[in-house]
C-alpha cells in the first residue's frame, strides 16, 4: 500500500544558480588520480576562495577548521558579504560567534523573532539589506533596536507572513534611524498611520520602493506625501478609501503601482491610468470588483501597462518596452531583458520591481486558491512562475518555486493535485529548471525547489520526467543535507516518487534508502515533518521485496521502531507503523518479518498504538497501520505468541469493538490481526474469552469485500474450537456467516464462511451445546438443530456453484485426466492457495470425509481440493501432512463410496490426482495422529 501526502506550502521559493567550474580545481582533481597523494592546502588562495564560494555557510566553516591556511581564507570578507540564517536557530551565542566574520556583512536574511533579537550581536554596522520572514512575534522594540544599530540600512523587508506585533511606532523609528533607506516592504501591519508615513517622507529622501502588503489600514492621503516613491504596493490591503487616492496622481516619480488582491473599483483604475502621468505599470491581479466589470476597457491608455487576469501580460510587456528591448513577441520579454547588452537603468528598475511583485502576488493567489483561475494559470500564471525562477533575485526565485509547489495543490489532506497544471509545468521545461535550482548551493533554493518537485511528482507523468532528468539522484543527495528544511523537502520528494513501482529500485541505487534512515536518526527529536516524510518514503520502499531488504540492512527496522515507540506526532506514528507493516509483509521471501519481531520494544509499541484513546482521522490512521503491522507480523510463529504476550489479544479485540463504524481499512486490519493471532489455538481461545466473537460477527456484516475476507478468516479459525463455535452461534453468528457464504462478492469470504460453518456443525460442538440443565439443554438442542439446518443448506448451495451435474456425470464415467483438469479449473479459488493449514486442520477435514452428512463430506473434499491444487503456495505442505497421516486411504474411499454425493466423489478424485502430482505415495497411518 502506498500513501501520498502533499502539503500546501507555508514558506518561500527557489533560485537558479549555476555553479561555476574552475579549471584550477579540475586540474588538481585530474592530478590526484595520477599522483594519488595531493596536498590540498597547497592550492592557490584564490582557488580556495572560489571553492569556498560554492559551498554553504556550514561547509565553509567545516573546511575552515581543517588547517590554519584555510582558516584564514575562510574568513575572507568576500565570502561573508551576505548571510542566510533562516535554516538555523540563531541565538545571541551563535550571533556572537559569527561576529568576527560579519564586519563587512552587506546582506542578511533571518527567520523568526529569536533570530531578530540575536542579529544585533553580529556587529554588522555596515549592513545594507535585511530580510526576515516568520515575523509574527517580532515587536516594536526589537525592530526599533535593529534600525538603531544599522543606520546605513537601505532595504528592509519583513514578510510575507503578517507582522502582527509591529505598529506605526516602529515604522517611525525606522524613518528616524535609517535616513538612507531606499526600500521598505512590510506585511500584515494592522495600522500604518499618517504620522508614520509622513516620517518616512521627511527623513528618508531616497525611499523609492514602498510596500505595505496585506495590511488592515493604510493612510492613503499620507502616501501622497512620499514624493520620492517610484514603486508603491498596497497589494492585499483591506480598507483603502479609493476615492482618496486622487492625491497619488500628484506623485511626481510614481512609475509602478501594485493594487493586486484588493477591491479597487474600475473607476479608480481608470483614474490612475489617465492621471498619473509618469505611471508605466499598474498591477491589479486578482481584483474581484475590477474583474466583474465586463465593460472595462483595458487598452484605454496607450503607453501604460495594466496587468490583470483578463489582460495578456506577456504581450503587454513586449509592446510597452519594445523600443527599449527589441523584444520579440510572447514570453521572451524577460529573457530578452536579462540578456540585453544595452542596459537602461529605469527599465531595469521596472523589470526588477515587476519580478518581485509578480512573484509575491502569484504566490499569495496560489495560497488562497480562488476558483475560476484554471485558464489563467495554464496560459499565464505557470509560464510566469517558470520565468521568475530564472530571475537574478534569490527571493524572487524562491517565491516562484514555492508558487509552483502551491498552485498545483487542490487538497492537502487528500494528497490531490491538478494534473493539468502539473503537466503544463513539465511541458514548459519546469522540471529541468527546478532541478537546476535544487543543485544550487543556496539552501533556501534547494528547499523550495525540492518542495515543488515533491508536489508535482504526485502526478505519475511528472514523476517519470523527474526520474529521467536525474531528479532521484538530486533528491537523494539533498536528503543528506545538514539543513533540516532541505532534507525534509527532499524526503517528501522521495516519498512521492516511491509511490511508483518503477522508481523504487532507482531510489535504492541512488543511496536514498540509507539517506532516509539516517534522517530518522539525525532528526529523531524536534523534526516531525522530516520524520513523517522519511518514514513515509521508507514505507513505500518497504512494499518492494528487494528494497525492503535494503531498508533492513540500512538499520531501518531499528529506526522505525524507535519512531513507533518514542514519537508522539500522529503522522510519524502512522507512517512508521505502515513501514513496519510493509517490512513484515515479505515473510516468504526474506527475514524482515522475524527481524521486526526481534527488535526490542517493536511489538509492544505497535500494540500500544492500537490502544490510543484519542479520536480524529490521524489517530484512526495510525491505529489502522499498527493493526496492519501486527497482522503481517503474526504470520511468524514467534511473533504471534509475543504479540499475545504483549497484550495484543486484548488490544485488538478492543480495537475491533471500537471500529464498527470506522473506515473499511481499519476494520480490515483489526479483523486481519485477530485472524493472524487466532492461528494459535491458545490465542483463539483467548480471543473468544475476551469478547472477540461479537465484534468479528459485526465486521462480517460490513459492506466492504476486504472486511468480509478478514472477518470470515478470523471466525473460521475461532470456530475450530468448539467453545468458540458455540459462542458464534449464541452471538448470532450463523446468520452472518450464512449471509457471507451466499452473498459476498468475495469468493474467499464465501469459502471461509462455509468452512467456519462446517467446523461449527461437524459434531464437535454438540457436547458444549447440550451442557446445562435439562430445560436449557432441550432449548439449546432445538436452537442448534435450526442453526445446523440453515448452515448445511447454504454450505451445499455454495459448493454446488462450483459444479455442473452434466459435466460431473461425464467425469464420473470417464477416467481421462483431461476431464479432471477441466473440473479443477472450474472449482479453483485462486486466493485459497495462499491459505496455510495446520496438521490438525487438515486432519479435521479428512475426518469430515467420514461424516454422516453428505453436505459436510462434499465441503471437506472441496476444501482439500483447494489446499492441494498444484501451484498453491502451501500445496506441497498440505500434501505432505496428508501423506504423513495416511489420509490418502480415506480420500480414496470417499472417491469410491457408492452412497456419497457425486460432487464429493469427483472432488475426492481431484484431491487424489493432486497428491499424485506432488509425488505422494499412500502410506498407512492413523488419522488420530492429525487430531
Amino acid at each position: 500500500m502506498s500513501r501520498r501526502v502533499r502539503r500546501k506550502v507555508a514558506k518561500k521559493g527557489n533560485e537558479k544558480v549555476v555553479v561555476p567550474s574552475f579549471p584550477e580545481i579540475e586540474d588538481e582533481v585530474s592530478c590526484s588520480y595520477s599522483n594519488k597523494a595531493v596536498d590540498w592546502t597547497s592550492l592557490p588562495d584564490d582557488t580556495v576562495i572560489q571553492l569556498f564560494s560554492c559551498l554553504n555557510y556550514r561547509d565553509r566553516a567545516s573546511l575552515s577548521s581543517t588547517c590554519r591556511t584555510w582558516r584564514a581564507l575562510g574568513v575572507s570578507p568576500c565570502l561573508w558579504s551576505s548571510l542566510d540564517l533562516r535554516a538555523h536557530k540563531c541565538d545571541a551565542a551563535m550571533a556572537a560567534s559569527l561576529a568576527s566574520r560579519c564586519v563587512n556583512l552587506q546582506k542578511l536574511r533571518f527567520r523568526g523573532a529569536e533570530s531578530a533579537d540575536a542579529i544585533i550581536h553580529l556587529q554588522d554596522r555596515n549592513l545594507r539589506e535585511i530580510s526576515g520572514d516568520y515575523c509574527r512575534k517580532i515587536t516594536d522594540a526589537t525592530l526599533s533596536v535593529i534600525a538603531a544599530r544599522h543606520e546605513l540600512l537601505e532595504s528592509l523587508q519583513l514578510g510575507p507572513d503578517f507582522c502582527e506585533r509591529i505598529s506605526s511606532d516602529a515604522i517611525k523609528a525606522i524613518a528616524f534611524c535609517c535616513p538612507q533607506l531606499r526600500k521598505l516592504l512590510l506585511s500584515g501591519i494592522r495600522d500604518v498611520s499618517a504620522d508614520a508615513i509622513n516620517a518616512l517622507a521627511k527623513h528618508c529622501p531616497n525611499l523609492f520602493d514602498i510596500g505595505f502588503l496585506d495590511c488592515l489600514n493604510v493612510d492613503e492621503v499620507a502616501l501622497g506625501n512620499v514624493v520620492s516613491v517610484c514603486f508603491l504596493s498596497v497589494a492585499g490591503t483591506s480598507n483603502i478609501k479609493w476615492e482618496m487616492i486622487h492625491l497619488w496622481h500628484k506623485l511626481p516619480n510614481l512609475i509602478g503601482l501594485d493594487v493586486s488582491r484588493t477591491n479597487i473599483p474600475p473607476t479608480a483604475v481608470s483614474g490612475l491610468l489617465s492621471s498619473c502621468h509618469r505611471l508605466k505599470v499598474l498591477c491589479a491581479l486578482n481584483c474581484s470588483v475590477l474583474e466583474a466589470d465586463t465593460t472595462f476597457n483595458a487598452n484605454m491608455c496607450k503607453g501604460k501597462l495594466l496587468i490583470s487576469l483578463f489582460t495578456d501580460i506577456f504581450k503587454g510587456l513586449a509592446s510597452l518596452f519594445a523600443v527599449t528591448t527589441n523584444s520579440r513577441k510572447g514570453k521572451n520579454v524577460f529573457l530578452d531583458w536579462r540578456n540585453s547588452k544595452n542596459k537602461d537603468k529605469n527599465f531595469d528598475d521596472i523589470m526588477t520591481w515587476l519580478e518581485w511583485i509578480l512573484s509575491h502576488t502569484l504566490l499569495r493567489t496560489a495560497e488562497s486558491n480562488p476558483q475560476g483561475l484554471d485558464d489563467f494559470w495554464l496560459k499565464q500564471g505557470a509560464p510566469l512562475l517558470l520565468i521568475l525562477m530564472q530571475s537574478s533575485q534569490e527571493d524572487v526565485q524562491e517565491r516562484a518555486a514555492t508558487g509552483l509547489a502551491t498552485f498545483v495543490v487542490i487538497d492537502d489532506e487528500n494528497a490531490s493535485i491538478d494534473c493539468g497544471r502539473a503537466e503544463a509545468v513539465m511541458r514548459d521545461g519546469g522540471i529541468r529548471l527546478l532541478l537546476d535550482l535544487a543543485r544550487s548551493w543556496r539552501e533556501g533554493l534547494q528547499s523550495e525547489a525540492a518542495k515543488a518537485i515533491a508536489n508535482l511528482s504526485v502526478n505519475a507523468n511528472v514523476a517519470k520526467a523527474v526520474a529521467e532528468e536525474g531528479g532521484i539522484n538530486v533528491l537523494a543527495g539533498l536528503a543528506r543535507s545538514m539543513n533540516r528544511l532541505v532534507a525534509e523537502e527532499a524526503a517528501g520528494g522521495l516519498w512521492n516518487l516511491s509511490v511508483g513501482e518503477e522508481h523504487k529500485g532507482s531510489i535504492a541505487e541512488a543511496g536514498g534508502v540509507k539517506a532516509l534512515v539516517d534522517l530518522i536518526f539525525k532528526w529523531s527529536s524536534g523534526g516531525d515533518g522530516v520524520l513523517e516524510r522519511a518514514a513515509g518514503a521508507l514505507a513505500n520502499l518497504a512494499a518492494d521485496d528487494k528494497c525492503s531488504m535494503e531498508v533492513a540492512l540500512a538499520g531501518g527496522v531499528h529506526a522505525l521502531v524507535m519512531l513507533a515507540r518514542n514519537c508522539k506526532f500522529e503522522g510519524v506514528q502512522e507512517q512508521a507503523a505502515r513501514a513496519l507493516a510493509n517490512l513484515a509483509a515479505h515473510g516468504d521471501s526474506n527475514t524482515n518479518n522475524a527481524a521486526v519481531g526481534r527488535e526490542a520494544g517493536a511489538l509492544e509499541a505497535l500494540v500500544q498504538l492500537t490502544r490510543s484513546p484519542h479520536e480524529g482521522v490521524r489517530c484512526l490512521l495510525y491505529r489502522q497501520e499498527a493493526a496492519g503491522a501486527l497482522w503481517n507480523l503474526s504470520f511468524d510463529d514467534r511473533n504471534r505468541e509475543a504479540i499475545a504476550a504483549a497484550g495484543g489479544v486484548e488490544a485488538l479485540v478492543a480495537l475491533a469493538q471500537a471500529c464498527s463504524n470506522a473506515s473499511p481499512g481499519l476494520q480490515e486490519r483489526a479483523a486481519g490481526a485477530l485472524w493472524g493471532l487466532s492461528v494459535s489455538e491458545a490465542n483463539s481461545i483467548a480471543i473468544g474469552r475476551e469478547g472477540g466473537v461479537a465484534p468479528l460477527i459485526a465486521l462480517a456484516r460490513s459492506e466492504a469485500e476486504d472486511v468480509h475476507e478478514t472477518a470470515a478468516g478470523a471466525l473460521w479459525n475461532l470456530a475450530f474450537n468448539p467453545g468458540n463455535a458455540l459462542r458464534i452461534v449464541e452471538e448470532g453468528g450463523v446468520p452472518a456467516l450464512v449471509h457471507l457464504c451466499s452473498s459476498s462478492v468475495s469468493k474467499m469470504a464465501r469459502f471461509m464462511a462455509a468452512l467456519a460453518l462446517a467446523y461449527m456443525f461437524d459434531g464437535r460442538m454438540d457436547e458444549f451445546g447440550l451442557m446445562g440443565t435439562s430445560t436449557e439443554s432441550t432449548s439449546k438442542s432445538v436452537s442448534l438443530d435450526g442453526a445446523r439446518r440453515m448452515a448445511l443448506k447454504h454450505i451445499e448451495a455454495f459448493v454446488l456453484t462450483f459444479s455442473d451435474q452434466q459435466t460431473f456425470a461425464i467425469a464420473a464415467a470417464s477416467s481421462a485426466p483431461a476431464s479432471l483438469t477441466q473440473l479443477t479449473e472450474r472449482a479453483r479459488i485462486p486466493e485459497a492457495g495462499h491459505l496455510r493449514c495446520s496438521g490438525a486442520e487438515i486432519g479435521r477435514f479428512v475426518t469430515m470425509l467420514r461424516n454422516p452428512s453428505s453436505t459436510l463430506k462434499t465441503c471437506a473434499a472441496f476444501a482439500l481440493l483447494q489446499f492441494t491444487i498444484p501451484g498453491g503456495r502451501h500445496a506441497m505442505h498440505h500434501a505432505s501432512l496428508m501423506q504423513n497421516a495416511g489420509a490418502t486411504r480415506v480420500v480414496r474411499a470417499a472417491a469410491a463410496a457408492a452412497t456419497a454425493p457425486l460432487e464429493a466423489k469427483i472432488f475426492a478424485r481431484i484431491v487424489l490426482r493432486n497428491l499424485e502430482h506432488h509425488q505422494m505415495e499412500p502410506s498407512i497411518g492413523r488419522l488420530s495422529n492429525l487430531a
